[in-house]
């Protein structure tokens, strides 16, 4: 934690982990959609935490994170920007939308540093999933496109009560500006979607229904249309994106 830090807590509950962060005194914005929980957890938290009852997915949680400025000692400098870190254990059902949504966050406004974040062990597996792996998909390559991904803990079963069904882990997504150029994030997006809607197909078969031509575009763009969409890097999918954009603009 640094002095210029400011906290985005995703779905708090009881205040496991809003409360331990309270104590180094950085404002934090917790949200909670059960009203129940956050009614209680209104009664614990100290004054340097803001606490609404809303759905994460639903909600302009910017306008309420960039009203709030960091606890800066005496002394400590004032012209270092402030950090938006986001902290959370996501709901297990929920945990694919919150990433969208935070990496749409990221791209959009440029204003999140960072999110360390429990989710599903196999949530995780698709995270840092590497092209021609089984878990490489969508959320793969969207969350690799704008952040840089580190699995920092696998967390056993045994360390909740009562203990779930599944498996856990903690990963850090520290967000940066895309590595890779693409020329229409819209487009980027439907071919990405269009490929692994029918990953058992070929890349051919898979983005006709996007362009009937997709096969001519897949070899002007080098790359051979009966490789499968997990097999493909970011680079290969943003210079497809490229192709297909180029199509688009031909009178």
């Amino acid at each position: 934690m640094q002095p210029q830090d400011v906290l985005l807590e995703i779905g708090p509950g009881a205040g496991a982990i809003t409360l331990p962060l309270a104590e180094t005194g950085a404002p934090i914005l917790a949200v909670e959609i059960d009203r129940d929980l956050a009614r209680e957890l209104a009664t614990q938290v100290p004054a340097n935490v803001t606490l609404i009852t809303a759905d994460f997915l639903r909600t302009d949680v910017l306008s309420f994170l960039t009203a709030l400025q960091p606890n800066r000692p005496p002394g400590a400098p004032t012209d270092v920007p402030r950090r938006f870190r986001v902290v959370g254990n996501l709901p297990y059902n929920l945990s694919s939308p919150i990433l969208f949504r935070l990496i749409e966050l990221s791209r959009a406004h440029g204003t999140l540093t960072d999110a360390t974040l429990m989710v599903q062990r196999e949530v995780a597996d698709r995270l840092v999933a590497k092209p021609g792996k089984k878990d490489y998909g969508v959320l793969s390559i969207f969350a690799q496109i704008y952040a840089d991904i580190d699995r920092r803990l696998d967390v056993p079963a045994t360390a909740f009560t009562p203990p779930p069904k599944v498996r856990s882990s903690v990963i850090r997504m520290t967000f940066r500006r895309s590595p890779v150029r693409i020329v229409d994030d819209a487009l980027f997006e439907r071919i990405v979607k269009g490929a692994f809607s029918q990953r058992r197909k070929t890349l051919s078969n898979a983005l006709k229904p996007l362009e009937p031509t997709a096969p001519a575009v897949l070899a002007l763009a080098g790359i051979d249309g009966t490789r499968r969409p997990e097999t493909l890097s970011l680079e290969e999918f943003a210079r497809l994106t490229e192709f297909f954009a180029r199509l688009r603009q031909t009178p």
